[in-house]
């Protein structure tokens, strides 16, 4: 396989050559034409409850949304009410508050009132799939109906964007345990939970130069087991230079307890790091919820959406600043899950694995707002009469951040059999013009050929 970007190798030598500096001195390219763009997509797996995070709060599908869900429905005044966003809608991510008489960490409504989040609504797979593995597959790999494709759309972003430098020392990055499928077939990506984890720790201190060299030199060859090999020692090596073991996030950014507000946080650090990176995936489970959901807008699903909204507002919040450090101006978030759920509320509290859900985007670069087709909750309105109906195609999402803010218009190989691409307008960058024929890359690398290269 050859790659037109990856680590930098001889990376003992680059250490040696780096001690005592920051890579945010290191130019990683030309920069007239590179893009350095950074996009993090964000999967809720379980399937979240779009319609009780983004619901209507006025207006005749006020209506029906309360007929459906008599125990689990959001209340519009009160504890616990939805935020209004303008117009029909309502946000529940977390309550507006203050804590002990100071003001409570941010939330998604704050930066939704600032202009920096997009909401859209009716988003989705038009794929009827209820399965959250086929359904999860289908969005990551951004081949609704195939399951076997062998790469996944943001490997492809970064093999077909012709706008990056020929060596960046970090392209990607997958936050916790397990890789994204969107991230499968690339042999860029490092998978960490901490950077104060990611070291060699094998026998004594004493030992690791020596064991360095000496998986060095295993490592030694052509092949691709070889090549990742040498290149998480290079990931280790270079991570181990620029990270300290403290970090204190900035503009008094409160990240929440627990994995998701460590993974956000981690991410930030990574980014502040200047290491190059460019694409980024965080996971967040637990919204399959069948079962005790919670009632007038309390219990299980806000305390998950308030974790969300906490973690998200603090990511943004610490990469805030201006001229040089200003990251949020570089960074576009996409949140998005495998389906939504169903209308009605079942037996138990609950609801169960529905068809249209919900989008977020979140960025210096977004237009804030509501955005989409509200397609109505009237029996005659909702697909397959129980779910809300998907009016826009999550690929024309990603479509537009890749194309206005990643500066990717190669549609044809990122999503294939997707040609109906025209911008929904949650983030603002200039517009090329999408090509979904076949194209021949720098690297050989045929628009059409999904298989590695």
């Amino acid at each position: 396989m050859t790659t037109r970007r990856g680590f930098i190798t001889g990376c003992s030598a680059a250490v040696a050559a780096f001690a005592g500096t920051n890579f945010n001195t290191v130019a990683f390219g030309d920069p007239n034409g590179t893009n350095e763009d950074i996009l993090i997509s964000v999967f809720l797996r379980g399937g979240i409850d779009a319609l009780n995070f983004v619901l209507p709060i006025g207006g005749v599908d006020r209506g029906h949304y309360e007929a459906a869900r008599p125990e689990i429905m959001i209340p519009t005044a009160g504890a616990n009410a939805a935020l209004p966003l303008g117009g029909i809608f309502g946000l529940h991510a977390g309550a507006d508050t203050v804590d002990n008489g100071n003001p409570a960490p941010a939330t998604l409504y704050d930066l939704y009132q600032d202009g920096h989040l997009a909401l859209v609504v009716a988003a989705g797979m038009h794929e009827d799939n209820r399965s959250h593995f086929d359904s999860m597959n289908f969005m990551e790999l951004g081949t609704p109906g195939t399951l076997t494709t062998p790469t996944g759309w943001l490997t492809r972003h970064l093999a077909t964007a012709n706008n990056l430098p020929p060596e960046i020392t970090m392209p990607a990055l997958a936050i916790g345990n397990l890789q994204q499928a969107a991230l499968r077939g690339s042999t860029e990506t490092v998978n960490m939970t901490s950077p104060d984890s990611f070291s060699l720790q094998v026998g004594p201190w004493q030992w690791r130069d020596a064991q360095r060299t000496t998986l060095r030199s295993l490592y030694n060859g052509s092949s691709w087991l070889h090549q990742s090999g040498y290149d998480t020692l290079d990931a280790i090596d270079i991570i181990e230079l620029n990270s300290d073991g403290g970090y204190t996030p900035a503009n008094g950014a409160v990240y929440p307890g627990g994995s998701l507000g460590d993974h956000f946080e981690t991410l930030a650090r990574m980014i502040k790091m200047d290491l190059g990176l460019r694409v980024a995936t965080i996971d967040y489970g637990g919204w399959d919820t069948h079962e005790g959901q919670g009632e007038n807008g309390g219990g299980y699903f806000l305390s998950h959406v308030e974790t969300l909204s906490r973690a998200l507002a603090a990511f943004y919040t610490d990469l805030d600043g201006s001229g040089a450090n200003n990251y949020t101006s570089r960074v576009t978030v996409v949140v998005q899950s495998e389906f939504g759920r169903r209308l009605r509320e079942n037996n138990d509290r609950g609801t169960d694995h529905g068809h249209g859900s919900m989008m977020m985007v979140l960025g210096g670069n977004v237009n804030g707002g509501v955005h989409g087709t509200w397609p109505g909750l009237a029996n005659g309105q909702l697909f397959d009469g129980a779910d809300l109906a998907v009016t826009t195609d999550y690929r024309r999402v990603l479509s537009e951040i890749l194309i206005r803010r990643m500066g990717n218009p190669y549609l044809g190989e990122i999503f294939p059999g997707y040609t109906s691409y025209s911008p929904l307008g949650v983030v603002s960058g200039p517009d090329l013009p999408p090509i979904y024929g076949p194209e021949i890359f720098a690297d050989g690398f045929e628009s059409g050929d999904t298989g590695q290269w």
